[in-house]
């Protein structure tokens, strides 16, 4: 069940790795990144309380999520072709808004249905399984400009405002790898159908309609459970600084300890692609320690387990500050790479014990808003602050984030973990 999220993470990774390379070649300045990243999470916001609220409703011949993965697996594989190819940065930041909204129309119904599917006993890990193909996926699709370069000779440089074809390639391989994989999930699992169809139906006709679905949405997020809100916080702090990581690795590398800001430089493009490795190796550290997750929450708790991650986790971003070479890098991608699978399994296994069935969809959706409004936050304060207070050094990004992560650390420590 939980397969295609190795196609969707294809998707994220080549994002996440790979945008603001793509940005900074079109012409963006440092400054103006994070702004040009906002489409990404607003998308977030909008799409997935919407489509968990349609998912709830929703049965048919391929089940009550699975149409949802496969209209945002084509969405989506379709962005990732023209992504690369865009010839202006207007022309990008658009194709990012609409790919992050495809990846998010697949993305959130696959949270739901391990929460449908498994009982309260086996969620965390089912969570840790998707978390290890999360992180098998972004492996290999960090690491895919890389290795069409130094293995296959692929050109890694491009002419002024044009994207090299290591990174066009790549992303026409993560379109395949995402329709496949999403496409193999659609096919393998089933689903389980209501308990009662006639009530079921009956329920969908007399809330049917845009109106009630918006009022639906706004009364499940006015009463949130408990457990809900107060992870809340240890989202909006994990993901800002996620967010952080993502926007300035690489303009923070390649200035810091390859000593340049060129775009068109041999040593640009090499650092680039270093942080496609370093993205790779927290990855495949996050899909190998997301089994011993469990093991750990098992012996002491859900909320240890996830603190202890984003304590390691934050002193590792801080760590950029001191770390004099790139190859040092990989220590701190190790402690990332738990923080990460932690990131994406612990709140899940934990929420999803606080929540009513027949909701699960519309609230996993709504949970998305603290993973998007630090995003937006950060998109929109981040840039402003590098460069007020900071010079315009990308390095105290990570800083910052290394912070906010241990800030949602000792958060972890007051939420209320029940079935």
């Amino acid at each position: 069940m939980s397969f295609g999220f190795l196609g969707i993470q294809f998707g994220f990774a080549l994002q996440n790795a790979n945008t603001s390379r793509i940005f900074q070649t079109l012409g963006a300045e440092i400054d103006q990144i994070p702004i040009l990243w906002i489409a990404a999470p607003v998308t977030g916001l909008i799409v997935q309380p919407i489509v968990g609220y349609l998912s709830d409703r929703t049965w048919g011949k391929l089940g009550r999520r699975k149409p949802y993965f496969l209209i945002g697996a084509i969405l989506a594989s379709l962005a990732l072709v023209v992504m690369p190819n865009s010839p202006a940065l207007w022309v990008a930041a658009g194709m990012l808004w609409i790919m992050d909204a495809s990846i998010n129309i697949s993305m959130e119904p696959f949270r739901a249905l391990v929460a449908d599917l498994l009982p309260s006993e086996q969620r965390t890990t089912g969570f840790a399984v998707q978390s290890f193909f999360i992180g098998t996926g972004a492996v290999v699709a960090s690491l895919l400009p890389y290795i069409l370069t130094n293995w296959l000779g692929v050109s890694n440089i491009a002419a002024e405002g044009e994207i090299p074809d290591s990174v066009i390639y790549s992303f026409y391989l993560g379109a395949t790898a995402f329709f496949g994989a999403v496409v193999w999930t659609v096919f393998r699992t089933k689903e389980y159908p209501p308990g009662n169809m006639e009530e079921f139906i009956l329920q969908k006709e007399e809330k049917s309609g845009f109106i009630n679905g918006i009022v639906e949405i706004g009364k499940s997020f006015v009463t949130m459970p408990k457990t809900m809100i107060q992870l809340a916080f240890v989202q909006f702090f994990s993901w800002f600084a996620l967010f952080c990581m993502w926007i300035y690795t690489t303009p923070a590398v390649t200035k810091h300890l390859y000593h340049t800001e060129d775009t068109k430089s041999l040593e640009f493009n090499e650092g680039a692609d270093w942080v496609g490795v370093l993205f790779a190796v927290y990855n495949g550290v996050a899909a190998v320690t997301a089994f011993l997750l469990p093991v750990l929450a098992k012996k002491f708790s859900r909320k240890f387990a996830h603190s202890f991650s984003l304590t390691l986790t934050g002193l590792a971003f801080i760590s950029f500050l001191f770390i004099p070479t790139p190859e040092l890098l990989i220590i701190p991608m190790i402690f990332i790479g738990l923080g990460w699978a932690s990131i994406l399994s612990m709140p899940y296994a934990i929420l999803s014990g606080a929540l009513p069935q027949e909701k699960m969809g519309v609230y996993m959706g709504i949970f998305n808003f603290f993973i998007v409004i630090p995003q937006i936050v950060a998109a929109t304060l981040i840039g402003f602050a590098v460069k007020t207070f900071f010079g315009g050094d990308p390095i105290y990004a990570l800083v910052l984030g290394g912070v906010s992560l241990i800030i949602a650390a000792v958060l972890t420590q007051f939420v209320s973990d029940e079935n």
